[in-house]
């Protein structure tokens, strides 16, 4: 996901398209990429490669200043997801969502994927997940708010899909 809890989401548009383009461990591909579309592959072992990936993940995902990054979006069909909303880094692996909340909210997405497109889009406010971490340990996550937003969102790339293809009142920010 395309922006910090709190921070403009100008500011942030700018910081990754103009000072951190260059410091990402990986390169994050944008809308078009096939990549984007496909539904990601399970990780059936944790390697040392896995693990890599998920410290590549975390280090591209700070330097762009995102709260979010799906390995689609940096160009590898798995399922793997990178996470902080300020409250430390969590790393999934095969992610599920085991059960969800009946209330659902409205609230503003980007995208690291979709530079300086923003929208609306309707979450469930409370989610259960279950992934494995880094360790092939089985973890449960019960993310509120703006934490389940974020699983939400990244877990959709693992499923193909954008924010773009649920969001309402769709807006492009200047970045001037």
């Amino acid at each position: 996901m395309g922006y910090n809890n709190g921070t403009s989401m100008q500011s942030i548009e700018w910081n990754r398209n103009k000072e951190f383009a260059c410091m990402s461990a990986l390169r994050i591909v944008k809308d078009g990429a096939p990549v984007l579309k496909k539904t990601a592959a399970p990780v059936k072992t944790i390697t040392k490669r896995v693990k890599r990936l998920l410290d590549d993940m975390a280090e591209t995902m700070y330097s762009a200043e995102g709260v979010g990054l799906a390995a689609p979006q940096v160009n590898e069909s798995l399922q793997i997801v990178v996470l902080d909303d300020g409250n430390g880094l969590i790393e999934l692996i095969n992610p599920e969502i085991l059960d969800v909340s009946e209330e659902t909210e409205y609230g503003p997405e980007g995208c690291l994927s979709v530079p300086g497109i923003y929208g609306d889009v309707s979450r469930y406010t409370k989610i259960k997940v279950q992934a494995k971490n880094r360790f092939g340990k089985t973890v449960i996550y019960e993310p509120e708010g703006f934490l389940a937003r974020i699983f939400q969102h990244e877990m959709d790339h693992l499923k193909g899909h954008l924010f773009t293809e649920k969001a309402v009142n769709l807006r492009k920010v200047d970045e001037s």
